[in-house]
């Protein structure tokens, strides 16, 4: 028998996949620090950077010490209880969930800008549903479309960035000059460092991602995937808000034409249209890469979440690819129904996205303190140290606290709000499937407390009726035969069970004296008796000839009336009239 060995991803296939999610943050972010922090922008992206080189050490730690997929589901599962990883678990499935509606949506919004017919909430279907049946096809075939992706991305950065410096160099850093002295926006640079940081912090977005599929990667390729996303983000994040201020000035950047195309219209400008077509092909390239990004990454939750008996057993079907479908497929029906309750307004689902992402990140800096003071003793490649934790977990929360306090618009709810409606109703379910045999003792309790006086109650009817209907069938009759023959019998026999409620017989056989009992009549009975076991039957010799007086005297002796007694119809030679015999029956 032939064993199929799983394909693990070697160091670029890993890094593709989860590289995808965070290096997209590019077409974002640096606009997104710029409308916050201004001129100061490249800094905050630069202290984004040294946060995540932090978080370097806590996830190799973690991840090191506990190899499995899961994240911070599984670094909290191994330190603290089910249910506190369970917490996690949430935040990780709504980041994912949010990632890939929000990308999948702006992937299309950008190829909509090469072909404007292009319908965006069909398209956006059919891009996630391409990515779904990508992963069902396999992780080994979803890496090669990943490292397409990501090489095609870096390559384009490339180009543009080197079409940005063979500008300046032509035509100076005056802009960058003029907008470094530019009014800070509400006239505090603490504060606007602060919100720029804040809203920096998303473009880490995907680093938790590679830890989700940990068991999908080689020997050794975790810490690699986390080095090359680091230097992605640290290189190109903060060198485009660079570029960026040193071609346009602040208060175009801080529009809102520039926030969503900034990449297209730095391409355009300095390399003119084929430059902004190739940025809008990458955006759309890379924005379905993080698409896919969600789709691996949850998968490896979801399993792992399936195999601790958190999500049901059902989850576990795999195809003949070896990839979950059926967590595949709930994913993508999850993310579908998102996508048309919001109607396409991804802005609703940036508190989902945002609080979740930096919660996740939090978690898992915890879980490492959990890790270093309850599992010691546990091996791991390397360490952080307790101050880079700390500091790490700090810069995240101050992020989280600075995604809440962000001004929305004033027709907008704001980003907690729009975060809870989605927590509140996954963690409910998460409860539920938690404590389940609870709950279905308790619904035991309730059917029990509800339903058993009225069992009781059908119990003591039921016991009624059995005993009215015995008391019925206990009622005995009597049959006066006069040796017939078999078939006789059987005729009375059918008349009884079809005209009477009896259990009981008695078949009298009257013998005056010098009578003898007919041969065949015992084995006869002894017939009847296996045809109707239900009834049972009683065959009885008397002495003396059949007469009134005989049918008076059993009648009293057995205590049964004399109209429960029967004969055969009388020839003209008996000599008693019907009338004589005290109301006995005639059946046959």
């Amino acid at each position: 028998m032939e064993i199929k060995i799983h394909k693990k991803l070697n160091e670029l296939a890993a890094t593709a996949i989860c590289g995808n999610d965070i290096s997209s943050s590019v077409l974002y972010v640096s606009a997104l620090a710029i409308a916050f922090a201004g001129q100061y922008a490249w800094i905050t992206l630069l202290i984004v950077s040294l946060v995540l080189f932090l978080f370097r050490k806590i996830y190799g730690e973690v991840v090191g010490a506990l190899p499995l997929n899961g994240g911070a589901y599984n670094a909290l599962l191994n330190t603290t209880s089910k249910s506190i990883a369970s917490y996690a678990a949430t935040l990780t499935l709504l980041s994912y969930m949010a990632t890939a509606v929000i990308s999948a949506n702006e992937a299309i919004h950008y190829l909509h800008h090469l072909i404007p017919s292009m319908p965006i909430i069909i398209s956006t279907i059919g891009l996630l549903l391409f990515f779904a049946l990508l992963t069902i096809g396999g992780i080994t075939e979803s890496a090669k479309v990943a490292i397409g992706i990501f090489l095609f991305h870096l390559t384009s950065l490339a180009i543009l960035s080197a079409f940005i410096i063979y500008f300046l160099t032509h035509n100076g850093l005056a802009m960058l000059s003029e907008n470094w002295h530019f009014p800070v926006k509400g006239g505090s640079i603490t504060n606007a460092i602060f919100l720029g940081f804040a809203a920096s912090m998303l473009g880490v977005s995907g680093f938790e991602s590679s830890a989700n599929f940990v068991e999908e990667q080689k020997a050794g390729v975790f810490p690699k995937t986390l080095r090359n996303m680091w230097a992605i983000v640290s290189i190109i994040n903060p060198l485009m808000a660079v570029f960026a201020l040193a071609l346009f000035t602040i208060p175009m950047l801080q529009s809102d034409g520039f926030q969503n195309t900034l990449l297209i219209e730095m391409g355009e400008y300095v390399g003119g249209k084929w430059i902004a077509i190739l940025i809008a092909v990458d955006a759309f390239l890379v924005l379905s890469g993080a698409v896919l990004t969600s789709f691996v990454g949850v998968t490896g939750l979801l399993e792992r979440m399936t195999l601790d008996r958190i999500m049901p057993q059902f989850f576990l079907k795999k195809s003949k690819s070896g990839s979950s479908y059926r967590i595949i497929i709930m994913f993508f029906i999850l993310s579908v129904s998102v996508l048309l309750i919001t109607n396409g307004d991804v802005k609703l689902l940036a508190g989902v996205y945002t609080i979740s992402f930096l919660s996740v990140m939090a978690l898992f800096g915890i879980g490492n303190i959990l890790l270093k003071v309850k599992r010691s003793s546990l091996p791991r490649p390397e360490y952080a140290s307790w101050a880079s934790i700390l500091i790490a977990i700090g810069a995240v929360l101050v992020a989280l606290i600075g995604n809440i306090l962000m001004e929305t618009p004033e027709d907008s709810p704001s980003n907690l709000m729009v975060f809870l409606d989605y927590f509140i109703p996954s963690i409910i379910f998460i409860i539920i499937m938690l404590n389940r045999t609870l709950l279905l003792k308790f619904l035991l309790s309730a059917i029990h407390t509800l339903f058993d006086p009225i069992r009781k109650l059908v119990f003591r009817i039921d016991k009624n009726i059995l005993a009215t209907i015995n008391h019925i069938n206990s009622q005995e009759f009597v049959f006066f035969t006069k040796g017939d023959n078999i078939a006789t019998l059987n005729k009375v026999m059918l008349y009884i069970i079809k005209n009477e409620h009896t259990k009981k017989i008695k078949i009298v056989l009257a013998l005056d004296k010098g009578q003898e009992v007919p041969p065949n009549l015992p084995m006869e009975m002894a017939f009847l008796g296996k045809e109707y076991p239900e009834i049972k039957i009683e065959f009885l010799v008397v002495d003396g000839k059949f007469s009134p007086d005989l049918i008076q005297k059993l009648s009293k002796q057995w205590n049964i009336p004399v109209n429960f007694m029967f004969i055969g119809s009388p020839s003209n030679k008996f000599p008693y009239k019907i009338e004589e015999l005290g109301g006995v029956r005639l059946i046959i």
